[in-house]
């Protein structure tokens, strides 16, 4: 099964979810040469399925559209002038001083797996200040959204395959999970063998600097996010000479082989539930779930320990087994702003009504209210099993548990189990880990933040070391939730803003609390 915890994208629309269920195409290349293309910018379309579905993007502001177009880019960068495939872009032009632009930024959000098509009008106005000297663009990396989406299973099937227990106790019900997976890998191979083994971050990163000459920037300017982080490192270390202004946030491990970094998820998520339940219990009024934070986690516990035997009514028809409430309670675990959505659910669940943690879960999984999956799972799967090389046995990952456990009494067996989703993959992994080192390059803003669940603080120091001296510029945060500059904190949005909008680099060591 995916690893879920390491998808954004989701988590960043799941409060749009919950709170409205509870209340162009390119001209081609010149001479062969794709970086002379010329794109056709068009007002954009309603997203496709495989972005997520939904109404095409609300005019900006200031008065002006959304653009999309799409950018031809070698299906095998080994053969450039062989096959393409295309990719979809979206772009709000600069809305200040046209004498002051400065170029293009590219966001990528996350995932892997998210569409940037989707998701940068969602939270477009949270980079209004950015956009006065840069047109903002985002792109559906290869294989996500509406760039030659990696297909695995139908809707039907993909409810189905959430349904399982992702966490078996017994040899029968470890059988019948990899046995699953294996059957969700070979519907991957079946529908998109032609585009698995060109998804690696490699690619990705690739066809960003193809993006960067497209759009006529001599330099690239970059705003990654979660797995964002790991491709801008990746960029950086094939075309350092390239680098503009670049900040990372929520900021990836880049040494971690994948058995490391879930165990460092399992122990970022259990910290997230810790700050909750204290959070919870600590307020003047009374905390609904619990009268002390172990009580609260008491109760979670017994709650999912409860669900693996007998699942209650979720949205109907479907049930709200263990596995989709533990997916449901790490992904409110991605913001603060969420943590009210996971007390009310708790509470509900509680009284045998499991609607708000499905939601939640659904959310994570792409899975809107009609019924339809977006391709960020198959998305995810595809690029993590063709970058990581290992391979993880059932048995491999039993011996593993108690140390799993350890790090997370809820959510370690959920973390340890995902390893196998790459066991049977068609494509071979590419490396242990990615290589981000980057001599050369101009100075990326590396934002870490301490109670970060999905990426661990200590990820951004490993991000800094490893670009190399002179590169990395380490920026703390002491807040809760994945990433930092989509909490508004003054501190840290001041010193982003003042890095991608006037160049000015903040002092290595920054705290902001």
């Amino acid at each position: 099964m995916p690893n879920p915890f390491r998808i954004r994208v989701a988590a960043l629309t799941a409060a749009l979810v919950l709170a409205s269920s509870l209340a162009g195409c390119g001209d081609g290349s010149k001479d062969g040469d794709l970086a002379a293309q010329k794109l056709d910018w068009k007002s954009c379309p309603a997203p496709d399925e495989a972005e997520g579905g939904g109404e095409a993007p609300s005019p900006l502001p200031s008065g002006g559209t959304w653009e999309c177009a799409t950018m031809k880019a070698p299906l095998d960068w080994s053969k450039p002038k062989g096959a393409t495939i295309g990719l979809a872009l979206i772009r709000a032009r600069a809305s200040g001083d046209a004498s002051k632009r400065i170029g293009s930024l590219i966001f990528n959000f996350g995932g892997p797996g998210g569409s940037g098509v989707t998701t940068l009008p969602a939270f477009g106005t949270d980079y209004a200040v950015l956009r006065t000297r840069y047109d903002l663009v985002s792109f559906d990396p290869r294989g996500v959204g509406r760039s030659d989406p990696v297909e695995c299973e139908n809707d039907a099937q993909l409810d189905n395959y959430f349904q399982q227990d992702a966490t078996p106790d017994t040899s029968a019900e470890r059988t019948q999970l990899i046995e699953r997976t294996k059957q969700f890998n070979a519907a991957c191979e079946k529908n998109s063998k032609a585009i698995l083994p060109h998804v690696r971050t490699t690619d990705a990163a690739r066809d960003m600097d193809l993006m960067r000459q497209v759009l006529g920037d001599t330099k690239m300017h970059y705003f990654g996010i979660s797995y964002g982080t790991e491709l801008g490192g990746v960029y950086a270390h094939l075309f350092p000479k390239n680098v503009g202004r670049a900040v990372f946030d929520g900021v990836v491990d880049p040494t971690q082989d994948p058995e490391q970094s879930s165990l460092g998820q399992a122990k970022g998520f259990q910290l997230a539930l810790d700050n909750f339940a204290e959070d919870c219990t600590s307020k003047t009024t009374e905390c609904p779930i619990g009268d002390t934070p172990q009580d609260v986690k008491d109760r979670v516990a017994t709650l999912l320990a409860d669900l693996d035997k007998k699942p209650i009514p979720g949205i109907l028809p479907r049930l709200l087994t263990q596995s989709a409430a533990t997916n449901g309670i790490a992904q409110s675990l991605y913001s603060k702003d969420f943590w009210e959505y996971l007390t009310e659910g708790l509470e509900e669940a509680y009284d045998g009504d499991g609607k708000i943690l499905m939601l939640l879960s659904d959310a994570m999984n792409g899975r809107s209210e009609n019924g339809e999956y977006s391709n960020i799972t198959a998305a995810n799967i595809a690029i993590n099993c063709a970058d990581e090389k290992p391979r993880y046995t059932a048995d491999y990952v039993q011996q593993k548990l108690p140390e799993f456990r350890a790090a997370s009494p809820l959510f370690g067996d959920y973390l340890a189990w995902g390893m196998v989703s790459c066991t049977n993959w068609a494509v071979p992994g590419a490396a242990d880990h990615p290589d981000v080192s980057a001599p050369g390059s101009a100075p990326i803003l590396v934002v870490g933040n301490t109670g970060d669940p999905a990426t661990p603080y200590e990820g951004a120091k490993k991000m800094v070391d490893a670009l190399g001296k002179g590169v990395g510029v380490e920026l703390t945060y002491k807040g809760q939730g994945h990433g930092a500059y989509d909490s508004k904190d003054k501190c840290v949005q001041g010193a982003v803003n003042g890095y991608l909008l006037e160049g000015t680099v903040p002092k290595a060591g920054t705290v902001c609390t």
